[in-house]
Formats: structure tokens, C-alpha cells, sequence
């Protein structure tokens, strides 16, 4: 390997190993040297074919996993970790689930310490997210002082935040310096379009899950992993097809039946909005799982709120139908003052109506800084430093928050919002994740050289 930092990247899907077997090729020709550890057997297979150095993490796991002991990793509460999983899975097995993080532990340690026996400085590069082989990539390179940079979507599109060696949000520290031309007329552009920003890899989610269904794509998508598991017996971290084609069609029914709770008109009346964030989402599961229920966080607020406002929630975009029926008509059912809008309807607009914003750490948070809307804070996010947002640090303190969050007196300050953003501008590098244009590749490579060079 060469004197340049050497990088391991660790993909879970052939996209992400196709994505980054391009930017590693950029990086090579700058002079780093480049290992892909894949989660996907298809994925090794194909990097191999074409002349890649890949490691089957599968191919070094141990027959029991006794011996294995979380705090040798700095773990010391590895149930809370195993919640992203259960969540995301819809899985109970703990035992199975710890066997499972284990044996990713033993691989990912195996196959650095073989690494570093080469000789040369290391770093690990993922996408930031809570499966057991994530966490073991992680654990494992720091267990072993490596560097691991996360990688995620940055408030603007087309920009993303590299993070090192913690799950926490990155902070974004306003200097109050003057915003750019360029962020000024790209948050313009937010606000007079009204869109929502979508990263790359992210906007077929960003459908309805009829259309979903309907999506012939998918089905081949469906038969390819089926022939790979059932068939070629290939492993991967997704591997629990059955699961995936049930939360699926569950989605899309539970689309129809949520459809009676729907309004399509926000009212007269003045109004605290609560977002839904994705249910199973890292932000979630990881950075703030104490709001991991959010029936009971909405169940609070709708306690909490003053009198003569109501509480509106909107299903994500992204995953409309995931949010249970029985669960908000129970919720409807107790709370009048709770009204749940149809997701059809413009999420800027929303925001720009609402009196105020409480969130977990969404990016409609942020958004709403845009449109002058109070914004209370409950979880890690970017934007918790920000001074125009209330943080707050628990749900006791979540009453007071909205008192100050809706008082006329609390004023409201554009030029300290524009600082703000720049600041995340700066905070955050050029690129888009699993975009293969070879412009994006270059740029993200480039951004990724840069980060990990300092």
C-alpha cells in the first residue's frame, strides 16, 4: 500500500459497492490505496471480476461467538444499539440479533488487524446507519484507532456531511459570518419552489406506496435477491425479503385506511405541527431512541399544547402508510385538538402556517427557520445549536419550550438565520452518494480526499 492514507470502504448493497468502487478508482490515481468489504456476497463477487480487492466479512465469522465480549469494543449497552434492527426488520430475537452483531464484531476485527499487518495508515468509510454490520465496522476500526467517516446528506442537495468516529449529528457552529451569494439564492429557490429536499439516492422513496407496488422494477429487484438467496445461498445485511414485501403491501393498505383521518385544509386555527419522521430511522433508532415511539411523544404534545392550539401531523413522504391506523385513530380518538393532514399537501406549507414546529431532529426543523416558524428541538440534530431553535433536553422541559417558542415577544432574526445556513454550507462538502455520473464521482471523491486527508 502506499504512504497515503489507505481507505476500506464497507458497502451493504451492489449499488453502494458499485458507487464506491468508482470513487475508489479516483482515489487510487491519487495515490491511496483502496479495499472494498462488502455485506453482500453478489457484491464481492462482481468487485473481484472486476479487478477490485473485496473481503467477504462472511467468510470470517467464527463457528460460536462466546468468546466474543462487547466492552473489548467499547459497547457497553449493546441492547440499545440492537433496537435499529429490531425496528427496521420488525424482528424480537435478541439472542439471534447479538449472534449476529458478534459475528460481524469478530469479522470486521479479523480483517482490519490483517490490514494493518501490511503496514500503512487505515480508515474506514461508510454510510452512516444503525444494521449490526455498520456498527461493527465501527466499533471494530475504532476498537483499533482507525478513523471511521460517516457519510450523510447535508441540508442542501447535492452536499453531505463526512462525520468522524461518532454517531452523533454534526455540529454546525454559527460564525455569524455573512451568507454567500450562492446560499442565499439556493434558499430563495427552496422557499419559491416549495421543494423538499431529496437526496439522490433517496427519491424513489419519495412515492406513493401504490405507486410503489406498480413499480415493475422492483419485482425484478424482488426476483434477483430471491434467485440470490434461495438459490445461489449468497448472503447479505438485506436479507429479509419476506419482511420487506409485507411492510410493503402493509403500507399500501394502511394508506387507504388512514386516508378517512386525512384533511386536506389546515383550518383557521392556530397550530404546533409535528412532523412524522421516518419510523426505524437512524435519527431515530441511534441519535435520540428515547422518541422512538412517536404515538407517545404526539400523545404529549397533545397534552401539553395551550389551549385554543391544535396539533397537526403529516406522514413522511417517504414512507406514507408506515404510521399504524389503529394507533391514530386511537390518538384522534382521545385528543380533539389533534389533526392529522393529508401527505399530499406541500410540507412548506404547512410549515409556513404553523404558529410552531416540534420535532426529534427532522430536517423540516431547519426548513422551517426558512419560513420565520419557532422551532423546538427534542433530539440530536444539526441544527440544536442553532440560537433561534428552543433545545430541549427532555420531554419535562418540552411545556416551557412552547410557552417561549409562542410567545409574540420571541423575535425572529433573518440575518441570524442566513448565518445559520451558511454555516452548514460550510460545514458540509460537494457530492451525492450512489450518484454514478462520473461529474458526482469525481466531486465526491474529491470532497472524501479532502476530509480525510485533514
Amino acid at each position: 500500500m502506499t504512504d497515503k492514507l489507505n481507505v476500506v470502504f464497507v458497502s451493504l448493497a451492489q449499488n453502494q459497492s458499485r458507487f464506491f468502487e468508482m470513487v475508489g478508482k479516483s482515489l487510487a490515481q491519487a495515490g491511496h490505496g483502496i479495499v472494498h468489504v462488502c455485506f453482500h456476497e453478489g457484491a464481492v463477487r462482481e468487485l473481484r471480476g472486476h479487478g477490485c480487492e473485496a473481503l467477504n466479512p462472511y467468510e470470517y465469522q467464527v463457528g460460536s461467538t462466546d468468546q466474543v465480549h462487547f466492552d473489548d469494543y467499547g459497547i457497553h449497552n449493546p441492547a440499545l444499539l440492537l433496537g435499529h434492527e429490531k425496528a427496521a426488520y420488525e424482528l424480537s430475537e435478541t439472542k439471534a440479533l447479538e449472534r449476529k452483531f458478534k459475528g460481524h464484531l469478530t469479522a470486521m476485527d479479523t480483517i482490519l488487524r490483517g490490514l494493518l499487518e501490511r503496514g500503512g495508515r487505515w480508515c474506514v468509510v461508510q454510510e452512516l446507519g444503525g444494521f449490526t454490520s455498520v456498527l461493527a465496522a465501527y466499533f471494530a476500526a475504532r476498537r483499533h484507532s482507525l478513523d471511521n467517516w460517516f457519510i450523510e446528506p447535508s441540508f442542501f442537495r447535492g452536499r453531505l456531511f463526512f462525520t468522524p468516529n461518532t454517531f452523533s449529528a454534526p455540529i454546525v457552529t454559527t460564525s455569524y459570518v455573512s451568507a454567500s451569494d450562492e446560499v442565499r439564492a439556493t434558499l430563495e429557490q427552496i422557499v419559491k419552489s416549495q421543494s423538499v429536499v431529496v437526496p439522490a439516492k433517496d427519491r424513489l422513496h419519495y412515492r406513493k406506496a401504490s405507486k410503489k407496488l406498480l413499480d415493475f422494477k422492483n419485482y425484478r429487484r424482488l426476483l434477483e435477491k430471491s434467485v440470490s438467496k434461495y438459490v445461489h445461498g449468497e448472503k447479505e445485511e438485506f436479507e429479509h425479503i419476506g419482511g420487506h414485501v409485507a411492510r410493503h403491501l402493509r403500507m399500501y393498505i394502511n394508506s387507504r385506511r388512514n386516508a378517512r383521518y386525512y384533511s386536506d385544509e389546515m383550518g383557521g386555527q392556530s397550530f404546533i405541527y409535528y412532523p412524522l419522521h421516518v419510523p426505524a430511522d437512524f435519527a431515530l433508532t441511534i441519535r435520540s431512541p428515547e422518541y422512538l415511539d412517536q404515538y407517545s411523544l404526539i400523545d404529549y404534545l397533545c397534552r401539553v399544547a395551550p389551549l385554543g392550539y391544535r396539533v397537526v401531523i403529516k406522514e413522511h413522504p417517504a414512507l406514507v402508510g408506515a404510521v399504524s391506523p389503529a394507533r391514530i385513530g386511537d390518538l384522534l380518538a382521545r385528543h380533539d385538538n389533534l389533526m392529522v393532514l393529508s401527505p399530499a399537501l406541500n410540507n412548506h406549507e404547512v410549515l409556513a402556517a404553523a404558529d410552531a414546529v416540534v420535532t426529534v431532529n427532522s430536517k423540516s426543523g431547519a426548513e422551517a427557520l426558512l419560513h420565520g416558524t419557532p422551532v423546538v428541538v427534542l433530539g440530536n440534530a444539526f441544527y440544536e445549536d442553532c440560537p433561534l431553535v428552543q433545545r430541549v433536553a427532555g420531554l419535562a422541559g418540552l411545556q416551557d419550550a412552547l410557552a417561549r417558542a409562542l410567545d409574540p415577544a420571541t423575535a425572529y432574526d433573518s440575518e441570524a438565520a442566513l448565518a445559520f445556513f451558511q454555516a452548514v454550507w460550510d460545514a458540509s462538502c460537494p457530492g451525492e452518494l450512489y450518484d454514478l455520473t462520473s461529474a458526482n464521482v469525481e466531486l465526491f471523491a474529491h470532497s472524501l480526499g479532502s476530509c480525510i486527508a485533514k
